[in-house]
């Protein structure tokens, strides 16, 4: 086997990642801190077509040279907004009758190999603070709460991680219909 150069790996250019289609799919950032967390999640969003990151709170927003470093410049393809409330975020969202989940250990959360995705449905899923995870306020307002397993001795992944985690398991199950060329 032999390694690939980046020349040959076909990638599409920014521009061309702006108009082609995308995977139904929103990342919410709810009170992140760390600035690589937030340019690990700008990069997993570019790789599988995410529709847009919503940066809310705390959660620092381009340009910036932090979110540079782990984004390599996917903080440039990936279109993302601004709301200083996570709820006023949500709640727009739910008005454009998007489905909202948060990705948090909750009473009654539906494990991630059997979140089922309906045909013709946008989705928004939140990722919470690196302590605190998802606030209560923000659990409280979505339609229901996404939980990875886990078998260790540790109750929690880092945010990056259970991104790319939920954003590949959400791809699988989204992009049956797309032209991924």
């Amino acid at each position: 086997m032999r390694k690939l150069k980046i020349t040959e790996l076909s990638r599409i250019t920014t521009a061309e990642f702006k108009i082609v289609e995308k995977i139904p799919l929103i990342v919410i950032l709810d009170q992140v801190r760390s600035l690589n967390n937030i340019g690990s999640v700008f990069r997993t969003s570019d790789a599988f077509r995410v529709e847009s990151i919503y940066l809310c709170g705390i959660t620092a927003t381009p340009p910036n040279s932090e979110i540079h470093k782990t984004a390599l410049g996917a903080e440039f393809s990936v279109d993302w907004k601004y709301f200083e409330n996570t709820v006023d975020a949500i709640r727009q969202l739910q008005s454009e009758n998007v489905k909202v989940f948060a990705i948090e250990q909750v009473e009654k959360s539906v494990m991630l190999q059997d979140f089922e995705v309906e045909e013709g449905i946008r989705y928004a899923i939140v990722f919470g603070n690196e302590v605190k995870g998802v606030d209560q306020k923000v659990v409280d307002v979505c339609d229901g709460c996404i939980e990875i397993p886990q078998f260790g001795t540790k109750h929690s992944l880092n945010v990056s991680v259970t991104a790319g985690i939920v954003v590949w398991d959400l791809f699988q199950k989204l992009s049956q219909n797309l032209s991924l060329e």
